[in-house]
């Protein structure tokens, strides 16, 4: 698909052009189910990036890619979600405020639920910071208590270009394997939000563990490893102990030019995906339910035509989500 620009000309999470759900009104918002009823939903995290990197790196990430497929493909977007889930590694870490998990699934399925009674019954959860074993919990946990026919997905960025993340020693464009806050992630920054990056503050440091390579798995699980990065504890040191500069690796190598190939393939796959929704199931089309949920029909019907139109408001089954 391609015809992609970076970096693209600023964020919109202020714009009044109808990308980002929190901006538009109610007569926009009928308006758009009716043409497109997905919604992505950027999933980010406040945490400490080193002296150079924005604490909201992990959620600008996010919000700039789903703002340019939103752009093109004419689905919503949601404000993100600031704050996150986070490894006990980096616990304690200054810059990082680490949401306990009960609360960060709380939160989303609260989430998922508002946005499906407001009529975004397809929901994207597109997530680049190191909570992609928790998001899927928040959607089957929501899935589990309502029961109800629609589309959620956990969509873990790293997880769809893992072959453009890697090192040049396995094929990739990077010097060093990805990391936390160091050449590839900060390369990705620089493509899509570069005036929040001052570089000439970067500071690297040398990745360790306790273990010999190709046990644990690094950033983004891109090398597929036996034990994903976060799937254990105690094999490496922890982040305020190990790596006070706040970044693992080398980010000054870092450059706009070696994550491109990546974000154009990354971008080009969400629209595929989200064309592939839309063409399977139009607006206000979802899996049968009959095939996806044992609810009474009626229940069902009235569920979807909501509390405005004859129907039930989600929460009748059941609150707080």
């Amino acid at each position: 698909m391609g015809n992609w620009k970076f970096p693209p000309d600023g964020g919109h999470m202020e714009s009044p052009n109808g990308v980002y759900l929190q901006t538009m009104n109610m007569t926009q918002v009928n308006a758009r189910l009716k043409t497109n009823d997905l919604i992505i939903v950027p999933v980010g995290s406040t945490e400490c990036h080193g002296a150079a990197q924005p604490l909201g790196e992990d959620t600008f990430l996010v919000t700039r890619m789903a703002e340019q497929v939103a752009l093109k493909m004419g689905c919503t977007v949601a404000e993100p979600v600031w704050y996150g889930s986070h490894p006990y590694n980096h616990l304690g870490m200054p810059g990082t405020v680490v949401v306990p998990e009960e609360t960060f699934l709380a939160n989303l399925r609260a989430i998922i639920a508002g946005l499906w009674n407001m009529g975004f019954r397809k929901q994207v959860f597109l997530n680049g910071h190191g909570q992609e074993e928790v998001i899927p919990l928040a959607l089957h946990q929501w899935a589990k208590k309502y029961q109800v026919p629609c589309i959620l997905i956990s969509l873990h960025t790293w997880t769809v270009i893992h072959d453009y993340m890697k090192d040049k020693a396995h094929g990739g464009p990077f010097d060093t394997p990805f990391s936390h806050a160091d050449e590839a992630e900060a390369s990705y920054s620089l493509a899509l939000f570069p005036e929040f990056m001052d570089m000439k503050l970067a500071v690297d440091n040398k990745p360790e563990g306790f273990l010999p390579p190709g046990h644990v798995d690094k950033g983004g699980e891109v090398y597929h490893y036996p034990i994903r990065g976060h799937e254990h504890v105690g094999l490496g040191g922890t982040e305020v102990l190990v790596y006070p500069e706040g970044v693992i690796g080398h980010p000054t190598l870092a450059s706009a030019d070696k994550a491109k190939a990546g974000l154009e393939a990354l971008l080009d796959y969400m629209c595929k995906l989200i064309g592939d929704i839309m063409t399977r199931f139009p607006a206000g089309q979802l899996p049968p339910a009959n095939k996806v949920t044992m609810r009474d029909q009626k229940e069902i019907d009235d569920l979807l035509k909501g509390p405005l139109n004859g129907g039930k408001h989600i929460y009748t089954i059941s609150y707080p989500p």
